[in-house]
């Protein structure tokens, strides 16, 4: 039998990291490496996963990166939380492993331009300003956003500040470090804001949160929003209920999926037993991409990185090609479209579009 070729997968399947998102973006990535291997593989030799858990850890992000390198991964793959993966940008940089970032939007996922990594997802700076103009068209121009310690969470919170302050918006921080989900409410009511955004972990505290504020006769007409995308997945609807509809998030889907995008999200709810997500999308789309570049170039390291700006493959979203971003410091795909949508109050298991970007 030939040898496989290896793809090293980064993947949060424990905690702290977000397991759901985590269990989604590892269904992508194993339906995709199935299909490749029963289409032949590359060049007759199979494609092999080899999987490493973040745990949403910087530091066991890196550790992994120098693991999968020494265990001879042809490339990377996957992570979700961008504090992993922007240590595993950074590691794969500096060892010259071609790293493929499945889903970490964090515009910075290295301090200084690289050859070596490319992202599939929007960065950041897009999807966020396209919640800010969300905000905006719905009314809302007094924000507040209850907030952890995290380069992710200062980002989107300066990313939100950015686009809402020169059209009359503001946004108030609440640290939770040091509130509790009563304390929100306490200060909510005192502050005139018109909207809540969940810039924290699902699901402490971002649920307590959302119980506690629903239950408060003074923030009847507050809306909740996140962001991040905690709506998007099972757990939410099940812990929160009714609770959890009517809270806009962001997804990067198209409005209706391609035939192969159709094809591919029927085998995902198969595997995962529920909708699929789009991280699970994300996931299929980053080995279809592997693959075309790993039959197109070889299985070199550099060769893989230099392909970065030539790749055109047709994804469940859309077609993939990677640009080089003003302000981004790695190999940038144009990205599906953005939307903000929620769970429809009148039927938590669908999604309304909202607002697209």
């Amino acid at each position: 039998m030939r040898l496989p070729v290896r793809i090293g997968a980064l993947v949060p399947l424990t905690r702290p990291g977000w397991t759901e998102a985590g269990r989604h973006l590892l269904a992508g990535l194993e339906l995709a490496v199935a299909e490749v291997n029963d289409a032949g593989g590359i060049a007759g030799r199979p494609l092999e996963l080899v999987v490493r858990d973040t745990a949403a850890d910087p530091g066991r992000a890196t550790a992994a990166v120098d693991e999968l390198s020494a265990l001879g991964v042809a490339a990377l793959s996957g992570e979700y939380h961008s504090v992993a993966a922007r240590a595993a940008a950074t590691r794969a940089d500096a060892v010259g492993l071609p790293f493929l970032c499945s889903s970490a939007v964090l515009d910075a996922l290295t301090e200084q331009p690289t050859e070596w990594v490319a992202r599939l997802p929007p960065p950041q700076s897009r999807g966020w300003r396209a919640y800010a103009d969300f905000l905006l068209g719905a009314g809302h121009t007094r924000i507040a956003v209850a907030t952890q310690p995290s380069v992710y969470w200062a980002s989107g919170t300066r990313v939100l500040r950015d686009s809402l302050a020169p059209r009359g918006g503001t946004v108030i921080e609440l640290d939770m470090s040091a509130l509790t989900p009563a304390a929100v409410c306490d200060a909510l009511a005192g502050l005139r804001a018109t909207a809540l955004l969940l810039l924290v972990g699902h699901p402490e505290p971002a649920v307590p949160i959302v119980r506690s504020v629903r239950r408060d006769q003074r923030l009847a007409e507050i809306m909740i929003g996140a962001p991040a995308g905690q709506p998007e997945f099972t757990s939410w609807a099940e812990l929160l209920g009714d609770d959890g509809a009517g809270v806009p998030f962001l997804r990067y889907l198209p409005e209706r999926l391609s035939p192969l995008g159709a094809r591919v999200g029927a085998a995902l709810r198969e595997r995962l037993a529920e909708a699929p997500s789009f991280v699970a999308f994300e996931g299929y789309d980053t080995i279809a991409v592997l693959a075309d570049v790993l039959r197109s170039h070889g299985t070199e390291r550099r060769r893989v990185a230099e392909s970065w700006p030539r790749v055109a493959v047709e994804g469940t979203r859309g077609q993939i090609r990677f640009t080089r971003t003003p302000g981004i410091s790695v190999w940038q795909g144009a990205g599906p479209p953005i939307q903000v949508v929620d769970r429809d109050p009148a039927d938590p298991d669908r999604f309304r579009i909202l607002h697209t970007g």
